[in-house]
């Protein structure tokens, strides 16, 4: 498996890259948004570890680039930004998880192996679920026949509430099997994307969906679900 590390700081990009090498992985490393490109565009990656500010760009924008290039390979962000906007920012640009720095070793590997095990495994093409209708080759919603906006990080969440229509989840459950993260206690990510789904999904129609369940989680259905 081949890995590009986009990383500024020398330190910190020979430890990773050595930690992935003694791990199996092929690694290779730049420190430029530019000359992540030029390598992207030359040869394929089956992974991409993007540092959230580089000296003549943004992480951010880097991960959108490469997925306006039709790059589909994971790309997990890591940042010294414990911010949950620059979290957001980051899963909204296409990128899969993040790693806040700094961080252990172990948990490096853990995450990259995650991300390179997981595939696509949908057996349909539609979901269902009262007058909200999923669209998964498109990625497209619709709710009562209305179009609705959402960000990839929002659908793939909405995606597993309506396979899981009337089950309570926690947002420890939430993070590692929706968006295969570990999760973080003190990260309000979750509800945050939670609160986007209510805006854009719920707020401008009578029936709500989207519950929460004090002291445990959120479910997803009909009030009496």
């Amino acid at each position: 498996m081949k890995i590009l590390v986009v990383e500024d700081n020398p330190k910190m990009a020979r430890s990773v890259e050595m930690t992935l090498t003694e791990s199996g992985f092929d690694v290779e490393t730049v420190d430029t948004v530019s000359a992540a490109k030029v390598r992207a565009a030359e040869q394929a990656y089956d992974l991409f570890l993007l540092d959230l500010m580089l000296p003549d760009g943004d992480g951010i924008e880097l991960c959108g680039a490469l997925r306006a290039s039709g790059i589909a390979s994971p790309i997990m962000m890591l940042t010294a930004l414990s911010g949950t906007s620059r979290k957001v920012a980051g899963l909204d640009s296409g990128a899969d998880d993040y790693l806040t720095k700094p961080f252990e070793v172990d948990e490096l590997v853990a995450r990259v192996r995650a991300l390179l095990r997981r595939g696509v495994t949908a057996d349909v093409t539609r979901l269902k679920y009262g007058d909200v209708e999923m669209d998964l080759t498109k990625r497209t919603v619709q709710r009562a026949g209305t179009k609705v906006a959402i960000t990839t990080k929002e659908f793939a969440l909405l995606e597993f509430l309506v396979r899981n229509p009337g089950e309570t989840f926690t947002r420890s459950t939430i993070t590692e099997r929706v968006w295969d993260m570990s999760y973080e206690p003190s990260s309000n990510v979750v509800d945050v994307y939670i609160s986007n789904l209510r805006r854009k999904l719920d707020k401008p129609f009578e029936t709500k969906l989207i519950h929460t369940v004090v002291g445990t989680g959120y479910r997803f259905g009909a009030a009496d679900d």
